[in-house]
């Protein structure tokens, strides 16, 4: 079970995000009909590591196996689900891929689920110096990013 909880007027999330850099560009992804990108990952299970959240999300969206390392950022993030205010936690580490089975450039098709959905998500290799020329949640990331090997940084985004 996600931890993710639905209340009357509000929703909670608790989600883990993997930043994956190699050879100068970062993994992300976005629903195929939408324009916003974001990191790949997804919501926390009851028991279960940050860690084994995110291996678990790679290999279920693109079949890949993965290395977790340093925790880089703690988002506070509070956007519309819905017609409902969200209040969301995201926690983003540093991820290396393991397999040899995606593309390391371009674009590419993988597989999402939530709340007993599934539908296709696409996986892009943006090169770091686009970043400040697409939609990216979140929005501070080319700020975060010259920063990375600063330690945690926590931030607080607002929709």
């Amino acid at each position: 079970m996600d931890i993710l909880f639905r209340a009357d007027d509000y929703v909670f999330s608790y989600r883990v995000a993997g930043i994956c850099i190699q050879n100068n560009k970062v993994l992300l992804q976005k629903p195929t009909n939408d324009t916003a990108f974001a990191f790949p990952g997804g919501h926390v299970t009851f028991g279960e590591t940050n860690a084994c959240t995110l291996v678990r999300e790679f290999q279920e969206e693109i079949g890949v196996d993965i290395t977790v390392g340093d925790l880089k950022w703690v988002g506070e993030i509070f956007f519309p689900w819905g017609n409902k205010p969200c209040h969301q936690i995201c926690l983003y580490y540093m991820v290396d891929i393991c397999s040899d089975n995606i593309p390391l450039e371009g674009k590419f098709i993988g597989k999402e689920q939530l709340e007993g959905r599934n539908f296709n998500m696409e996986f892009h290799w943006v090169p770091l110096t686009e970043l400040k020329n697409i939609e990216v949640y979140p929005t501070n990331v080319v700020e975060l990013i010259e920063k990375i090997n600063n330690g945690v940084q926590h931030f607080i985004y607002r929709e």
